[in-house]
């Protein structure tokens, strides 16, 4: 299936291309138990086709009767829904309790239009991840490369703007199958990231059978490339096995990925350590990219625990947090 943010801006650019101008919506911030996150999008036409969501479908009916009434004329606009502030704030009040504060932009169809559209989605398949500086009192907009890492929204209501990250969709590698690998891949599916599992064993592939989940039936190291590791990418090495683990930790050091982490005790970890510049010709800048022991330490002990405290420390990374500032 195609990540939502995606097919969000391939259909702005095809309104875009056709004449129409489009309605970039993107949730700011949440509180409670808003369905959607910080930076999540929707686009709308006049007419009121759309693609993408806020609120998983109680903001859209509204959202999407007042643009056909022409209440979003201006080139940008923002409202909150569930904890109304001011009178232009619409009365909806979100089944879950929540509060969505929202950024509505009007894009013109024009080159520049265009050419923003574009980016956006060099951005999301694969290209630098951009960081997009948007104005809140004209709309006015610039574009500038980013990490790729740290919170998808920032406010900066002193200056009058806000910051939007963007960037392909996390994708998580996993090497080699194992309770723990099948537990991960579960988990990092249901937080929204593309996950792929590589091994050529044919008595674990056998059995392997993930919802959503892609499996390559080759060695994870030779899957591991710069062209399928982004700077959205993690790789975990889940299998006990050196002969999986280690290979293909040597080849995502010289990949662009944001989290690299293996599976193992304190004292393998040592060995391990030890054993990738030896014989895997890694320095020890390469070394320190690995996360080893893998994960958070929750005393983790069965393969779900091990799992949830490897995309947990994945999350933190992607968030930009440190460990001391969890």
């Amino acid at each position: 299936m195609q990540p939502i943010d995606l097919a969000v801006i391939e259909q702005a650019l095809a309104w875009t291309r056709a004449g129409k101008p489009v309605w970039l919506c993107t949730v700011l911030s949440s509180y409670g138990s808003s369905p959607r996150e910080p930076g999540s999008w929707l686009v709308a036409d006049a007419e009121g086709g759309h693609e993408g969501s806020l609120s998983g479908g109680c903001v859209e009916e509204d959202f999407l009767a007042r643009l056909r009434d022409g209440l979003f004329d201006r080139r940008i606009s923002r409202i909150r829904y569930g904890a109304p502030e001011g009178p232009a704030d619409p009365p909806t009040r979100l089944p879950c309790g929540g509060v969505l504060d929202v950024l509505i932009e009007r894009l013109p169809p024009d080159p520049t239009t265009g050419d923003l559209l574009a980016q956006l989605h060099g951005a999301l398949t694969g290209n630098a991840p951009l960081i997009r500086q948007v104005s809140t009192l004209d709309g006015s907009w610039t574009l500038a490369p980013d990490a790729g890492l740290g919170p998808r929204i920032e406010q900066h209501s002193q200056q009058n703007r806000v910051s939007l990250r963007v960037g392909p969709s996390a994708r998580l590698i996993i090497a080699g199958i194992s309770p723990v690998s099948t537990a991960c891949a579960e988990f990092a599916r249901s937080l929204g990231f593309e996950v792929i599992v590589c091994d050529p064993r044919e008595e674990y592939t056998a059995e392997f059978a993930v919802p959503g989940v892609k499996l390559v039936t080759v060695l994870p190291s030779l899957y591991i490339t710069a062209d399928t590791c982004h700077r959205a990418t993690a790789v975990v090495a889940l299998t006990h096995d050196p002969r999986i683990d280690d290979l293909a930790l040597i080849e995502a050091v010289r990949t662009e990925a944001f989290y690299i982490g293996v599976m193992g005790s304190t004292r393998t970890s040592q060995a391990r350590a030890a054993r990738l510049v030896r014989s895997g010709g890694l320095s020890q800048s390469d070394v320190d990219r690995i996360h080893m022991p893998i994960g958070l330490a929750l005393g983790s002990k069965t393969p779900a625990e091990i799992a949830l405290a490897a995309m947990a420390d994945i999350v933190r990374t992607r968030r930009g947090k440190t460990r001391e500032q969890l």
